[in-house]
């Protein structure tokens, strides 16, 4: 489950409240009147039909309501029937625009979140507007679009697709102004019957039956919010001895919050009620799951915030989801949702109730325990019997995976509270030390799993994270590091200006530190991002730079690599007897190295040097010995292309017999079916 997921309008299943999925049945209850409205509104026309001109966006519907009002889940109710209906056949996507501690989501952040639901991998790093654009680029199909509890009409503009077969079905607290066309529908309570409908499935119709008028006025008491109303009828199951009677009476004798406004109190005092009825151990879990990344949690978050054990902690969460404290996704891996409605109410209580150490001890716990939940996912794909699998058995078996097929469907349903955890602990900026080791398991486990292309985009966020932690703090080296990894995934994406720019800045960081592989591996970097602009002498210049560095560590498959680099940017510049003295050069530490393959490649590179130099006969020779040295690889395909060289160049020099001859070679040595390739040096890539 992803935080698009997570409801804010309470945790049941009736009357506008989602149920735990795959839990029981679901239900809903009431909002027949706002069902029809809403439906007819899709039909209604817009302001660009009655100017008499073509709908150029999608048709936006807002359901406004106070949170805990039932809003979400009424967008939900409405969503559903019109899949069902077949009039939107390319299905739901659904995006939460506010975080539990009621920030705004960056829209960069929802339209990723989209993109990733259509199946369109966003570039890393780029900004809202890029991202917003590719979303409208890619909604052309009839999609409807759910986006939950936005703040403002500016954070859903940008995602408004220029579609009009789509629809955007959107919840807030009040009207979107600055959204042609839009009428709000705005709710309130439930009325009487629905209500007591709704408590009847919580607590069964035998105790609504034997008072039905305290029923109705416990549904009064309770604002008609469902859920305040789901909480209640938790409480009431887990109290089969209590009557409905003493419920109401307890709600009236508990005092409103002044601090509240009107509308919220009932479910203020319903979450009181069920709160101050819990034990301690219990209440104080629950005040700590406002800690919870995104408000999710599974067993092993409240197990490290509480300090309690695993076991304890998941029957103390299925407990809150059956007071309707929490919701679950009822997967085999369950994860745990703090409903937004709850969650100033949870914070309020966690600083009135806990001191700040204590906090700031839970939070060290959890990061702990995530660092090392990272460090197990990553490390059960390792082989047996490695270093990483003997420390993985010293574990506890809790926090072990059985396989690395457990261990990614893990890091899959915990993406969402992963990555938010790193954003919170970089944020809170007191826990520095644990942050850093977060994003560095955090990095590794996605890089293994997913692979650093499917993970691009988490991971341009995360070592962006990493410099904020290395500036705030000053450190050189991981400043050096975190530059080089954002720069490198600028130059993927082709933003060659913007990574050339942090690869210079990840230099002057590893000068300051001291650090010569960071040196040496910016200048190399700040070459190729002048090669890619096409500034052939700049890119020699560092090229030059990072090699002299390379010379006085005697490293020598790094000098291999830049002598080929150099090779390569010369002869892009026209300046062939440099670019044949470095191919050479190359060739002859790569045969220092014991590695004949890349000597042959390099000896066939200098040979096309010699070619475009004019110089034919040295060309065929260079291309004879790099032919030589390529049989002695027994690397059929390297021998093969090799052999194609010296066919075209034979062609060249007007001897077709001899070079029939050698791509007759090439075909035997590869099969008649498989196409022969030449296979360029990978010492000329960039």
């Amino acid at each position: 489950m992803t935080d698009q997921a997570v409801d804010t309008s309470g945790p049941a299943s009736a009357a506008g409240t989602e149920g735990p999925s795959g839990a029981a049945p679901r239900q809903f209850f009431g909002r027949e009147r706002e069902l029809k409205e809403l439906k007819a509104d899709i039909e209604r026309a817009g302001l660009d039909t009655l100017a008499g001109r073509k709908a150029a966006r999608a048709r936006v519907l807002l359901i406004a309501g106070r949170p805990g009002s039932g809003r979400t889940a009424l967008a939900e109710e409405l969503t559903r029937a019109l899949l069902d209906t077949g009039d939107y056949p390319d299905g739901l996507l659904r995006v939460r625009l506010t975080d539990l501690g009621g920030a705004p989501v960056p829209t960069e952040r929802t339209a990723r979140d989209l993109l990733d639901q259509l199946g369109v991998a966003g570039p890393p790093g780029a900004d809202g507007d890029e991202l917003s654009q590719l979303l409208r680029e890619a909604l052309t199909d009839r999609h409807v679009v759910l986006l939950d509890d936005a703040a403002d009409a500016e954070q859903v503009d940008p995602l408004l697709p220029d579609n009009p077969g789509c629809l955007v079905v959107a919840t807030a607290q009040g009207p979107l102004t600055g959204i042609p066309g839009v009428r709000p529908c705005t709710i309130g309570g439930l009325d009487k019957g629905s209500a007591v409908q709704l408590l009847a499935g919580a607590i069964g119709q035998v105790r609504i039956t034997v008072d039905p008028l305290t029923a109705e006025s416990l549904a009064e008491e309770c604002g008609g919010q469902p859920a305040a109303l789901v909480m209640i009828g938790g409480w009431l199951a887990a109290h089969p001895m209590a009557s409905v009677a003493d419920v109401t009476k307890q709600l009236r004798e508990l005092p409103d919050d002044a601090e509240q406004p009107t509308g919220a109190r009932p479910l203020a005092r319903a979450f009181r009620l069920v709160y101050e009825s819990l034990p301690q151990t219990a209440g104080r879990i629950l005040r700590l799951l406002a800690l919870a990344p995104a408000g999710l949690a599974d067993a092993h978050t409240a197990s490290a915030l509480a300090g309690c054990s695993v076991s304890a902690a998941q029957s103390t969460l299925d407990d809150f989801v059956r007071l309707g404290l929490l919701r679950t996704n009822g997967a085999e891996l369950p994860q745990y949702e703090v409903p937004g409605c709850l969650a100033p109410l949870l914070q309020a209580l966690l600083a009135d109730r806990d001191r700040p150490a204590e906090i700031q001890l839970a939070r060290a716990r959890l990061l702990e325990r995530t660092v090392r939940q990272l460090q197990s996912c990553r490390a059960i794909t390792d082989p047996e019997g490695s270093e990483a699998r003997r420390k993985l058995a010293g574990l506890p078996r809790s926090l072990r995976f059985p396989h690395p097929e457990a261990a990614a469907a893990w890091l899959r349903i915990r993406r969402p509270a992963l990555l938010a955890s790193a954003r919170i602990a970089v944020e809170d900026g007191e826990l520095d030390t644990l942050a850093r080791r977060l994003v560095a398991a955090l990095v590794r486990a996605l890089a293994v799993h997913q692979g650093t292309e499917a993970a691009a985009s988490d991971l341009y966020g995360l070592h962006g994270l990493v410099l904020a932690v290395a500036e705030r703090r000053e450190l050189p080296r991981e400043r050096a590091a975190a530059l080089l990894n954002l720069a490198d995934l600028d130059a993927r994406t082709g933003r060659t200006q913007e990574a050339l720019t942090r690869y210079r800045a990840a230099l002057d960081a590893g000068r300051a530190a001291k650090d010569p592989y960071a040196t040496g591996r910016a200048m190399e970097s700040v070459g190729g991002a002048y090669a890619e602009l096409g500034d052939f002498n700049r890119a020699s210049d560092w090229y030059g730079r990072a090699l002299a560095q390379r010379l006085t560590h005697g490293e020598l498959a790094d000098e291999a690599r830049l002598y080929g680099r150099l090779g390569s940017v010369h002869t892009y510049a026209g300046q062939y007897g440099e670019a044949l003295r470095n191919w050479r050069a190359a060739a002859a530490v790569y045969r220092r190295l014991g590695d004949l393959a890349a000597q042959a490649r390099a000896l066939s590179e200098a040979a096309r040097v010699q070619e475009y130099a004019g110089r034919p006969q040295e060309s065929l020779r260079t291309c004879q010995e790099a032919v030589e040295w390529a049989r002695q690889t027994k690397d059929v395909r390297l021998q093969a292309a090799l052999e194609l060289r010296l066919a075209d160049t034979l062609d060249r020099l007007g001897d077709p017999a001899a070079a029939g001859l050698h791509r007759g070679m090439a075909q035997r040595l590869l099969g008649k079916d498989e196409p022969a390739c030449e296979i360029r040096s990978g010492s000329t890539e960039n």
